[in-house]
């Protein structure tokens, strides 16, 4: 019970200052401020018992109850109940003895009712019932993050930039959410500053608790450069154009490959659109990042090719048991075809999925058959890889198939 000297604080009204403080779904705060109000009550009274609470949303009254029956002793329970069921229970009865310290004349059989005045709680108790609000509040603003964007990861967002906590960005997406892009998903050498507007993807939806749930965005990943395409692109948008892959070194340079089962539609030039506006578009949006946009193709000889053009393909040779394909280079585009610290073979083998080892005309040509061979002799590490790559993609394909298999 609270203490005489105790000033009085209104309880109702010190967790009406928490639910104004959110804009939360009126449902939620109800099951919140419920909660909050049994877990005060039942300590002001010292008491594990059944607790209900009333709200008249007509006049915006609250009352709690103190509601059990009274008992000689507690009944039997099925055997095969857990104990917290027996305990859930129990809390509907209450035994003579202390049923009678708040009605001298109760009985067994009677059904004690005893309205809790919260006016009189103690300052424990609403410190208690206050720190419970706040934290169901928090746990349903999380489980509400969580579940309004968990299923667009991958999908472009716009907001605005709010705050700068270090070199990550904090961008409001409206109605009080806010979204963080990690440094190592912004653009190289891109500064957002606090009030732009800005477009990412959303990567994932992180959970901590310290800091509930959390929408991380990129704009690095290549998923934000296929949402560009597909918002410049009506071609993409509707489908008619189907991006095959894409490789990027965010703010630098990227790869992005494209393919059309219609003939009449030039995929390529969907995308680069009249005098180039559509990926001037996308280029600005990414701070003049160059695009290599690339004429998808089945045969993956004439797709290697394409991803290192503008570069004169000599010959090409896959490495049996492995995932590298060997390339010959005319020297007049060897460097081109590397590219600055080897950027563009690097972007190119992650758009083909192989690993490319280039050399030059001259150098392969000044090998001998046995440097040749060396050179084309799968690799212990390869073919370990290769052998473990191969049997997760059975796998899964496995996996898939027996997720299919109708039931007998």
């Amino acid at each position: 019970m609270a203490k005489k000297n105790e000033p009085k604080v209104n309880l109702v009204e010190v967790l009406k200052e928490v639910m104004d403080a959110k804009n939360m779904d009126d449902t939620i705060i109800e099951g919140a401020l419920k909660q909050a109000l049994i877990s005060a009550a039942r300590k002001y009274l010292h008491i594990e018992k059944k607790i209900e609470v009333e709200i008249d949303k007509e006049t915006n009254e609250i009352h709690v109850f103190l509601r059990v029956e009274v008992v000689d002793d507690y009944p039997d329970y099925d055997p095969e109940m857990t104990a917290d069921e027996v305990e859930k229970l129990d809390e509907g009865y209450m035994l003579v003895a202390e049923a009678q310290e708040f009605n001298e004349e109760a009985q067994p059989g009677d059904f004690l009712e005893i309205e809790v005045p919260t006016t009189t709680f103690g300052r424990q108790a609403i410190q208690t019932a206050k720190q419970l609000l706040t934290q169901q509040i928090r746990d349903a603003e999380r489980q509400k993050i969580t579940d309004t964007y968990r299923d667009r990861v991958g999908t472009m967002i716009s907001g605005e930039v709010l705050r700068l906590e270090g070199r990550n960005v904090i961008v409001s997406l409206g109605k009080q959410t806010e979204a963080m892009i990690p440094h190592k998903e912004q653009i190289s050498h891109e500064r957002l500053v606090q009030g732009q507007s800005v477009k990412a993807v959303i990567a994932r939806v992180e959970e901590s608790a310290k800091n509930g749930a959390q929408v991380i965005l990129s704009r690095a990943s290549g998923d934000f450069l296929k949402e560009l395409f597909r918002q410049e692109v009506p071609e993409i948008y509707e489908g008619s154009v189907e991006i095959k892959g894409v490789a990027r070194d965010p703010g630098f340079r990227a790869k992005i490959a494209v393919y059309s089962r219609d003939e009449k539609i030039d995929p390529v030039g969907a995308c680069v659109g009249m005098k180039g506006a559509r990926v001037q578009t996308i280029v600005r949006e990414l701070g003049n990042e160059r695009i290599d946009i690339v004429h998808w193709n089945p045969d993956q000889d004439v797709f290697i090719t394409r991803a290192l053009a503008p570069a004169n393909i000599v010959k090409l040779t896959d490495v049996p048991g492995t995932n590298r394909t060997v390339v010959v280079i005319n020297d007049e585009n060897l460097a081109q075809a590397i590219g600055k610290n080897g950027q563009n073979v690097k972007l190119a083998a992650t758009l083909v999925g192989r690993d490319l080892d280039v050399f030059g005309e001259n150098e392969w040509s000044a090998k001998n058959e046995e440097e040749k061979a060396q050179v084309l002799k799968p690799r212990e590490q390869e073919l370990q890889r290769f052998a473990r790559n191969r049997a997760e993609s059975l796998f899964s394909g496995a996996n898939a198939d027996a997720a299919q298999e109708p039931e007998a």
